[in-house]
């Protein structure tokens, strides 16, 4: 597996726009999105390439402030027949920013982080979601690359207890029961909720409920809420108060 640098992350951001891009080329905006409830097809397209640049700005400016997305003005077509393209020019938006600056460089985030590399990792995964979005509401079904998925199932759990937004996950805690997340590609991770919050860490180890997944990125998609389980082994409530807290 190759290692995930900041070059790597961007440059894998890059691809799924263009996929996403492709995706909805063509498409009927009205088109409903049901794995994000309310939104069609022209919402999903405006919230991701606005989401690309408002990343890339702040990335630009390296600020230390979070800046308004709402006050900003993304340059949208008129017509959705043009939003293929213009969020593809996100790509090249955001590459130039993210290439442009160090790693290192200290940009906002949401996390304490507070890196360039930060909004790297973090609009890759973005993308891979909402591109399965659209790709569940155009009645598709969608593949995530297995090294993408496995930093994606990682980013997860490393973004999680930051969704400070989401009052409900400041709940996942308990006295040491565990979630097994297993995928049939041989990857496994236990999580655990202790007094303190959750940890997690790559193990096979046994667990109070475990829970399959066919393919990794099927496993990084059941974490996002955008698929369900494939077969829930154990504690049942265990996994149902997990999936109610765990949203970013």
């Amino acid at each position: 597996m190759t290692e995930w640098t900041h070059l790597r992350h961007t440059e894998a951001a890059a691809a799924e726009i263009g996929r996403m891009a492709e995706a909805v080329r063509g498409r009927d905006g009205a088109t409903p999105v049901p794995t994000c409830p309310g939104w069609d097809l022209r919402e999903l397209v405006e919230h991701t390439g606005a989401i690309h640049r408002w990343a890339a700005a702040m990335v630009r400016d390296a600020t230390p402030r979070r800046y308004d997305r709402d006050a900003m003005d993304h340059g949208l077509p008129e017509d959705f027949s043009g939003y293929a393209d213009w969020l593809a020019a996100g790509a090249v938006e955001l590459t130039e920013a993210l290439k442009g600056c160090d790693p290192d460089t200290e940009v906002w985030d949401w996390t304490g982080d507070r890196s360039a590399r930060f909004w790297s990792r973090r609009q890759l995964h973005e993308t891979v979601v909402h591109r399965a979005d659209a790709e569940i509401a155009l009645g598709l079904t969608p593949g995530v690359d297995e090294d993408v998925a496995l930093d994606g199932v990682e980013e997860f759990f490393d973004l999680l207890p930051h969704a400070r937004w989401r009052p409900l996950v400041a709940e996942l805690r308990s006295d040491g029961k565990a979630i097994s997340w297993r995928t049939d590609t041989g990857w496994a991770w236990l999580v655990r909720l202790t007094p303190e919050g959750f940890t997690y860490e790559r193990s096979d180890a046994p667990a109070d409920v475990v829970v399959h997944a066919p393919t990794t990125g099927d496993l990084m998609l059941t974490l996002w809420n955008r698929r369900e389980p494939d077969a829930v082994h154990g504690d049942d409530e265990l996994l149902r108060f997990w999936r109610e807290r765990a949203k970013i």
